[in-house]
This record gives C-alpha cells, structure tokens and sequence, in this order.
C-alpha cells in the first residue's frame, strides 16, 4: 500500500498537469476536502475547487518541504508557485494534513493563505 506521502506526490503531479479526472481519482468518493473556508464532500463538490483553480491559476508546481507522518495520516508542508492567466506568480507556503483509506484521500484539510486566490489578477 502507498505511504500518505507518496499518495500526496501523485496527486500533486496529477493537480500540476491540471489533470482533474487523475486529482479525482486519488480522493474516495465520499472524501472530505478543506481548502481555507470550505468544506467539500465527495468529486462532485470537490471537482468544483479544481476546476476553478485550473481556471484561475493554469500554472502549478508543489514542492513538499516537511512531513510528519503516523500511519495513515500525515502532515505535509508545501511550496507552491501558482501562475495566473496573466502569467504572473505568486509563491505560496502552506500545509495538508491528510488522512488516507485502501490508497487514497478520505479527508484532505489544506492550510494556506487565501488572499493569494482572491489577488484579483
């Protein structure tokens, strides 16, 4: 079975190719995902977060910093360089602590500052 680690890279290299039915495919199906100020249940709900970001910010690379891992859950520091649409980039730090069942997501709580979402560009 995967580390919560190496689920993690996956699904990173899937969202850095924007790649949204392979983002979908690390998280089950009634899955909990919580960017800053929401709570997503299940592809539906989630596959809206994705889809905006990839809209949004069509440029992404992750960089995982730090992880304390127990089992099957783990806390992952993260670099990410974000670019817009206008191409400008923003680099942003923050953490996922994830819990995974059978090889993927059952909750993903991301910590992050969200202003740079909301920068306007």
């Amino acid at each position: 079975m995967p580390t919560p680690r190496e689920i993690a890279e996956s699904y990173w290299a899937a969202e850095c190719a924007r790649d949204i039915p392979a983002i979908l495919s690390h998280y089950h199906s009634d899955a909990i995902f919580c960017p800053p100020g929401q709570i997503l249940v299940g592809h539906e709900e989630i596959k809206t977060f994705y889809e905006s970001s990839g809209a949004d910010f069509p440029g992404l690379s992750v960089q995982i910093l730090h992880e304390f891992t127990l089992g099957d859950e783990a806390a992952l520091e993260w670099q990410a360089e974000l670019v817009s649409t206008s191409n400008k980039s923003y680099t942003i730090l923050g953490v996922n602590i994830i819990k995974v069942r059978d090889g993927k997501f059952q909750s993903v709580h991301a910590y992050f500052d969200p202003t740079v979402l909301n920068s306007g560009d």
